[in-house]
C-alpha cells in the first residue's frame, strides 16, 4: 500500500472497529477528491454538503457521502468519465475497488450517483500490516461511499477554493459556507417527513452553522426552493419568511428520532442532550442571511 495512504490512517489514531472503518471511508473521500482534481473537474464543478464541511471545515460529525454540483445546468451530462477517474485514481493508490453508477428514473436523473466498493478488512490489512485489526468484522464486508453529482444546479450560489495537503498538495472549488447553508437549510425544510425518515444530520449541521454565525445565502435558497415546487416562481423569500418555516418544521420534527438517526456519526453523542423545542426556538435569533449575489 502507499507510503502516503499509512501515514493518513496513522494519524487517526484508531482503536476500535469503527474508528477504522471511518477512517478508511474518510481517506478514501480525499482520493475522490483528488481524482476529480486529476480529471479537471473544479474548472466546471464544485464540492459541497457535510462531507465538505467536515473536511474543509471542521464538522465534528462523519459524513457518508461525497457530494458535487455543476456551476450551471448542463443538459446531457454524464458523470462516467469521472466514475473511470476516481476509480483510476484509487487504483494508483493500492486500492482495489470498483465504482458501480446508479441508474436512476428520468425524473430523478438530474441528479446522478455512484458508489465506491472496497472489501474493508483487506484493506486495512493491507495498509496497516495487522493479522485481524477488527474483530467480528466479516471477511468479505463491502466499505461503501456514495458520491453524487447535481447536474441542474440552482443560481445563485458562491464558490471558494479549499486546499489540502495529503495524499499530495492540491486544491479543490467548493461552495462558500453561506451557500452550503442554503442546501442544508433546503434539504431540513424540504424532506418530506411522512415518506423519508428525518436525518438528524441535516438539523445537526444546521445547528454547527448557526453556533458559527453563518449566514444563509437567502437568493440561492430561495432558488432552491423554486425549482423543488416549494416556493412560486414569482415569490420572493424573506429572513422573516425563512424564520417561520424553520420553526414550523422543527415542530414537525420527531426529536428523538432525528437523535438517532445522527448519533453514529458523533465521537460525543452529549451534543444532543440538549435538543428540546426551547433549544431550537432558542436559536432562532442566531439565524441571518446573506443576500448578496455573486
Amino acid at each position: 500500500m502507499n507510503e502516503a495512504i499509512h501515514k493518513m490512517l496513522q494519524r487517526y489514531r484508531c482503536a476500535t472497529a469503527e474508528q477504522y472503518k471511518s477512517a478508511l471511508k474518510e481517506i478514501i473521500q480525499q482520493l475522490i477528491l483528488l481524482g476529480m482534481a486529476r480529471a479537471k473537474f473544479y474548472e466546471h464543478g464544485a464540492f459541497y454538503g457535510g462531507t465538505a464541511l467536515r473536511v474543509f471545515h471542521g464538522l465534528d460529525r462523519y459524513s457518508e457521502d461525497v457530494d458535487f454540483s455543476l456551476l450551471r445546468p448542463v443538459p446531457g451530462f454524464s458523470i462516467d468519465s469521472y466514475c473511470t477517474a476516481i476509480r483510476d485514481e484509487l487504483s494508483a493508490f493500492g486500492f482495489s475497488t470498483t465504482v458501480e453508477r446508479r441508474r436512476k428514473r428520468p425524473e430523478h436523473a438530474k441528479v446522478q450517483s455512484a458508489f465506491v466498493k472496497a472489501n474493508t478488512l483487506v484493506h486495512l490489512m493491507t495498509i496497516e500490516e495487522l493479522q485481524n485489526p477488527m474483530s467480528g468484522t466479516h471477511r468479505n464486508e463491502k466499505l461503501s461511499v456514495k458520491f453524487e453529482m447535481d447536474t441542474d444546479p440552482p443560481p445563485g450560489a458562491g464558490f471558494e477554493v479549499g486546499y489540502l495537503q495529503e495524499p499530495i498538495p492540491f486544491s479543490v472549488k467548493l461552495y462558500d459556507q453561506p451557500s452550503m447553508f442554503a442546501g442544508k437549510m433546503h434539504a431540513l425544510l424540504c424532506r418530506n417527513l411522512e415518506t423519508v425518515r428525518i436525518k438528524g444530520r441535516d438539523l445537526y449541521d444546521v445547528v454547527w452553522y448557526l453556533g458559527h454565525r453563518v449566514p444563509v445565502n437567502l437568493h440561492h435558497l430561495e432558488a432552491r426552493l423554486k425549482q423543488t415546487g416549494y416556493l412560486d416562481a414569482d415569490a420572493r423569500l424573506s429572513e422573516d419568511g425563512l424564520r417561520e418555516r424553520f420553526m414550523r418544521r422543527i415542530a414537525e420534527i420527531d426529536l428523538a428520532r432525528a437523535r438517532e438517526d445522527v448519533r453514529p456519526f458523533l465521537k460525543d453523542p452529549m451534543a444532543l442532550d440538549v435538543w428540546s423545542p426551547d433549544f431550537f426556538h432558542s436559536l432562532v435569533d442566531q439565524l441571518s442571511v446573506d443576500g448578496s449575489e455573486e
